[in-house]
């Protein structure tokens, strides 16, 4: 054939194209097999938000990010257009949120779909969007809230410490411990004179006083304790016995204490003695006669 070559050679250039197309969209995730349907949303910040980003549903990728456009005339500058899989239908309240793809910083939009069913959104349409802050922009921000805290509590503990130094407190304390300090090297000076003079010679009385105490345990230890202790046992026991007897009313001193008719008899003997002491001194001769030359009778 005339144009068999220049047929060939479109016909390979063509192939050529076709598997570069298929292999470009492929490498950047999108599968040119599958249909698709389109949504809209637009951002004020994207924080980092890329075209070929996944776009997830409770975490399962079922799209991507396929364009994303600027117009910075507007507040929301940024419109991000995302494909998803044609099968999966969206429902009324459907947010596009932007959200942290892993700890390495990258971002992706996770489709939040509404608790209730509710009627689909037409393809095409544009989505309420919402940004939700990643873990490490949440732990960032709570640090950054503790490091200014510790920034103004440094703050304040610099500004009373200035005043401090300014004021006449410091000066204050130094002078009292340049004072105390020199007490302290007064009393080591007199601690150092008392530890070379007078304890050596309070070591040496208690010297001894131990060697005293040894002589006093070693005599101790020579004496026989145990006959003592017998002999104030036997002694005690005398003494519990002559307190029975006194105690019981059969002995002499029981009767005299508790035999009150023994009592009377004595206390009137001893009356009768004195009675007759008193008469023997008032009249002798009654009871007594002396002569020399013999009695003579009445």
């Amino acid at each position: 054939m005339k144009y068999a070559r220049e047929i060939k050679v479109g016909a390979l250039a063509t192939i050529c194209l076709f598997l570069l197309f298929f292999g470009f969209n492929f490498l950047k995730g999108v599968n040119i097999f599958s249909p698709t349907n389109s949504f809209h949303g637009t951002y004020y910040n994207l924080h980092g938000l890329e075209e070929q980003a996944a776009v997830k549903i409770r975490g399962h990728k079922v799209g991507q990010v396929d364009r994303i456009s600027y117009d910075f005339t507007r507040d929301s500058a940024f419109t991000v257009d995302i494909s998803i899989k044609k099968d999966i239908v969206l429902p009324q309240g459907t947010q596009m949120a932007l959200v942290a793809d892993g700890l390495l910083g990258g971002m992706a939009i996770e489709l939040q779909l509404p608790e209730e069913s509710a009627e689909p959104i037409a393809k095409g349409s544009f989505l309420p969007t919402t940004y939700v802050p990643g873990l490490m922009e949440s732990v960032q921000g709570e640090l950054l809230a503790h490091v200014d805290e510790a920034i103004q509590d440094l703050d304040s503990l610099v500004a009373q410490l200035r005043g401090q130094v300014e004021g006449d407190h410091l000066k204050n304390t130094l002078h009292n411990v340049d004072r105390i300090s020199g007490d302290l090297t007064g009393v080591s000076a007199d601690l150092k004179r008392m530890m070379n003079k007078q304890v050596p010679t309070i070591v040496n009385n208690a010297d001894t006083a131990i060697a005293n105490l040894n002589v006093i345990v070693s005599d101790l230890k020579k004496a026989d304790l145990a006959a003592t202790v017998a002999r104030v046992d036997t002694a005690v026991d005398g003494v519990n016995g002559l307190i029975a007897d006194v105690r019981s009313k059969d002995g002499t001193l029981g009767q005299l204490i508790y035999n009150k008719s023994l009592y009377d008899h004595i206390d009137a003997t001893v009356i009768s003695a004195d009675s007759l002491l008193v008469d023997l001194k008032a009249h002798p001769k009654r009871y007594v006669h002396f002569s020399v030359f013999g009695r003579k009778d009445k």
